[in-house]
């Protein structure tokens, strides 16, 4: 098991030598099967896939396609049977669980379509929790939650618990929350599955909002209009990549 390398130069430079050094997420071959009551499921069939800093990509496929799986992955949630994943530098394929539970914390933001939550919390507390647990002092807990929400345009709704909020005000402090470790990937699972068609647009132009500031995106979705948000698409089926392209411009 190799150590995290801290100097970011130095882990970029031992990404396969194909590689773009602006590249965030790349896998290789990757696979994952699940014994499922003595029936072997193949879920990922050899993925390789490559994500350059500062891109929205949308996932997607139908269901049974690997596309959750992926996303386990990319996510360090899971871990490949076979197969290599970097994810900005860090030979995450190799790591060990608390390795991996610190560089998911550092490195990716998680937007879930349930919000995920506290209800008796308010918007600000739930959007310190993060930097709690990363063992950050509660002054710049506060200034970077701020932060977070002004980024989100939530600054007049701090103090309101999700009670208090609509459905659309609860997926901003979502991703207020995920931004706030200001992590290099901002990972979103079908982000508008729980809203309506008028609140998902204003979800989506967030996301554009966020990516025009330099903010990578991976986006997991079922939905076509919703992934013609992104710049590119990368379609499962089966467990294996079969289509990668850029989105049209017009849908923009």
């Amino acid at each position: 098991m190799s150590h995290a390398i801290s100097d970011t130069a130095e882990r970029m430079a031992r990404l396969p030598g194909d590689v773009p050094h602006d590249a965030v997420i790349v896998t290789r071959d990757l696979q994952r099967e699940y014994d499922m009551g003595g029936e072997i499921v193949r879920a990922l069939r050899g993925v390789d896939i490559t994500i350059r800093r500062n891109e929205f990509v949308a996932i997607m496929g139908p269901s049974g396609s690997g596309k959750s799986t992926l996303m386990n992955m990319i996510g360090c949630l899971d871990t490949p049977s076979k197969g290599e994943y970097w994810l900005n530098g860090h030979r995450v394929s190799e790591l060990g669980d608390d390795e991996l539970a610190r560089i998911r914390n550092k490195e990716i933001g998680f937007v879930f379509q349930t919000f995920n939550l506290l209800p008796r919390a308010d918007a600000l507390h739930n959007v310190e929790l993060p930097l709690v647990y990363a063992g950050i002092g509660s002054k710049e807990r506060r200034e970077r939650a701020v932060e977070a929400l002004t980024r989100v345009g939530l600054q007049e709704r701090m103090g309101h618990r999700p009670n208090e909020l609509s459905g659309g005000q609860r997926q901003r402090v979502a991703i207020a929350r995920a931004l706030v470790n200001r992590p290099s990937i901002l990972l979103a699972d079908e982000p508008t599955g729980n809203l309506d068609s008028a609140t998902s647009v204003e979800i989506m132009a967030l996301f554009e909002e966020l990516h025009s500031q330099n903010q990578t995106i991976v986006l997991v979705t079922h939905e076509h209009d919703i992934a013609a948000h992104a710049d590119r698409q990368i379609h499962l089926k089966d467990g294996k990549v079969e289509q990668d392209f850029a989105t049209p411009s017009q849908t923009h």
